[in-house]
């Protein structure tokens, strides 16, 4: 059995670009970004931030589109492919690899650019609040020998 699952919680990163395909489908082009933190072995405390190129298709296409915008929070669930062409420019191969969505939930309106009420401008989350998104790792280093899988 095989299994090519991609479930991601991140920010838009530019404005969603919706086209038309020559067969009338609608296809929503965009990226978000994930982000982790996590303590380095000096202890020091290190964020680290993915870009993910996304890619939707049909009606949820159209809905992205609508009401989605840069910083707009964004639930993805999809899968992962890589495609590849030759760049006659550098002539070169290229590849992208992009999340094709299946579904997508849209996250609340006080988490970005997606609303135009005035929540959206609210102050920042307190620190307490920032605490909860974040998960702190054992310091321990963890022996492979102790993983039951």
């Amino acid at each position: 059995m095989y299994l090519n699952k991609a479930i991601l919680i991140g920010n838009l990163t530019r404005d969603p670009e919706l086209k038309a395909i020559p067969s009338g489908n609608k296809v929503c082009t965009f990226s978000i970004a994930t982000n982790r933190t996590y303590k380095d072995s000096n202890g020091v405390r290190q964020e680290k931030t993915d870009y993910h190129n996304i890619v939707v298709w049909g009606k949820t296409a159209e809905n992205v589109a609508t009401y989605m915008k840069k910083g707009s929070q964004i639930l993805v669930e999809g899968r992962m492919e890589t495609r590849s062409w030759d760049d006659a420019a550098t002539n070169t191969k290229k590849y992208r690899t992009e999340i094709i969505a299946d579904t997508v939930q849209f996250g609340s309106k006080n988490s970005g650019g997606g609303s135009s009420s005035p929540s959206a401008t609210a102050a920042p989350a307190s620190k307490k609040e920032e605490e909860l998104d974040t998960i702190e790792y054992p310091e321990e280093q963890i022996n492979v020998e102790d993983i039951p899988f």
